[in-house]
């Protein structure tokens, strides 16, 4: 993601807040990463009133490169802060 920051750190955006920018979550298949996506969407149709926005910092990129230690640590809590957040939105239906 480009932050300068230690691999497996998780990153939270709120992204009705402000803009992501388009320096973060650049890796992608298609033309344009999350940020671009998330404001193209905006344009198109209004989105929930909330849009929060996880990653994690990453370590390498290459086709089969598995998971550092770090990332992977970082993914189960990634998954429980998204698990959090659902539920203080009441939304853990």
């Amino acid at each position: 993601m480009l932050l300068a920051a230690r691999p497996g750190t998780i990153h939270r955006f709120d992204a009705r807040a402000r803009p992501i920018p388009t320096s973060h979550f650049r890796c992608s298949t298609h033309a344009f990463g999350v940020g671009g996506a998330i404001e193209l969407a905006l344009t198109m149709n209004p989105l929930h009133a909330s849009l929060t926005v996880f990653g994690i910092e990453g370590k390498a990129f290459g086709p089969n490169t598995e998971f550092s230690p770090d990332v992977e640590k970082a993914v189960g809590q990634a998954v429980e802060l998204v698990l959090l957040q659902i539920r203080a939105s009441g939304h853990d239906g």
